[in-house]
């Protein structure tokens, strides 16, 4: 396998990249410009890239990411803070988002002669973001096969979607992956907000795995209370 690896930046993609290397699989990472306000992100897939030693494609969709209106982290609307399993974090929805990115990825891929897209989609982004769902990942793999008929095999890898982030915790600790260069808060600020829903599942997720998190938050304690306030919500 030689994979093209969609890599945000973040957390998840990133231990994705790295368990990769290990397995001498990564073949070159694609990063998205959709005009997203925590463009950190691009610059933190972009040391990736370069610490793993393989191409690194930065991809600018902002004229189509313009028109995907309605989401917190492409329009001029608060970010919403709290867990992700809370009904405010539908506001960070950017509609077909990966489907997307992916239909991209695929057509990069078999034009550089790779025969895998990775994705690092796991089982917290199911409840909001509807392209980040087992579903969605086997049935676009196959509409992906068809698409492509006769002109290159390339296969669609994510084996995170029936995982948790507490998993990818691990790995990262195993693969020792250089946390702190990732970049995950939606914010787009100075530091790790460690309100928002990614910040709150990335504390959440190392804590849960019992590892240490070198990140800067602004706000390390709130996670706490989001958690607390979704298992009253539940019980």
């Amino acid at each position: 396998m030689k994979a093209l690896l969609i890599c945000s930046g973040g957390f998840d993609s990133v231990t994705l990249a790295y368990r990769l290397a290990a397995e001498q699989s990564l073949g070159a990472l694609l990063t998205f410009d959709y005009g997203q306000r925590h463009k950190k992100e691009i610059d933190a897939a972009r040391l990736c890239a370069e610490r793993l030693g393989v191409p690194h494609l930065v991809m600018d969709i902002g004229h189509i990411g313009r028109q995907l209106s309605g989401s917190a982290l492409t329009d001029d609307i608060d970010v919403p803070h709290g867990h992700y399993s809370e009904e405010n974090m539908k506001l960070t929805v950017v509609p077909n988002r990966n489907a997307i990115m992916l239909t991209i990825a695929f057509g990069v891929a078999a034009a550089r002669g790779l025969d895998t897209v990775a994705l690092a989609v796991h089982g917290g982004d199911h409840f909001i973001y509807p392209d980040c769902r087992p579903g969605f990942i086997r049935l676009f793999g196959e509409m992906q096969a068809r698409a492509l008929d006769g002109v290159a095999e390339v296969a669609l890898f994510a084996p995170y979607v029936d995982s948790d982030k507490t998993e990818i915790a691990r790995n990262a600790a195993r693969l020792a992956v250089p946390v702190s260069d990732t970049w995950s808060c939606y914010e787009g600020g100075d530091v790790h907000c460690g309100r928002c829903g990614t910040c709150v599942e990335r504390i959440e997720a190392m804590t849960l795995a019992g590892v240490v998190d070198p990140t800067a938050y602004q706000d390390k304690e709130y996670w706490l209370e989001a958690v607390a306030r979704v298992k009253k919500c539940t019980s």
